[in-house]
C-alpha cells in the first residue's frame, strides 16, 4: 500500500489555478511530521516547494511560490493540500508528496531528508 497518493494535476493556462491534494493518513494524524511538496521539470533537480508541519501547521514556501501557493492540512479527509494560483509556465513539473518525521528532518525543503514518497501528479501550465 503506497502511504502517499498525490492526486489534481492537469494542463492549465499560465495565471490559471489548480489544486493538489495529497492522501496521507498514516501521517497527518500525527503531531510530528513535516509534509512536503516538492517538484521535478524534465532535466532538473527536485525541488522543494512548500512544507507544514502536523503539530502547529507551521508552513514554509520556496522564494519562488510565495504569495502564489497556499499548503494546509485537512484533517478531517487525512489530505495535505496545496492549492496554486497565478500559475506560470515555470511551474510545470511533476509535483510530489513526501512526508519525513521532524526528528528526521534537517531543511524543511530538502528533499534529501525526506523518507516516504508518494508517485507524482502531472502539472501542465501553458502561455
Amino acid at each position: 500500500q503506497v502511504p502517499l497518493v498525490e492526486s489534481g494535476g492537469g494542463s492549465v493556462q499560465a495565471g490559471g489555478s489548480l489544486r493538489l491534494s495529497c492522501a496521507a493518513s498514516r501521517y497527518t494524524r500525527s503531531t510530528y511530521y513535516y509534509m512536503g511538496w516538492f517538484r521535478q521539470a524534465p532535466g532538473k533537480e527536485r525541488e522543494g516547494v512548500a512544507a507544514i508541519y502536523t503539530g502547529s501547521g507551521g508552513t514554509y514556501y520556496a522564494d519562488s511560490v510565495k504569495g502564489r501557493f497556499t499548503v494546509s492540512l485537512d484533517k478531517a479527509k487525512d489530505t495535505v493540500l496545496l492549492e496554486m494560483k497565478n500559475l506560470k509556465p515555470e511551474d510545470t513539473a511533476t509535483y510530489y508528496c513526501a512526508a519525513v518525521p521532524a526528528w528526521a528532518a534537517g531543511k524543511v525543503l530538502g528533499a534529501a531528508d525526506y523518507q516516504d514518497w508518494g508517485r507524482g501528479t502531472q502539472v501542465t501550465v501553458s502561455e
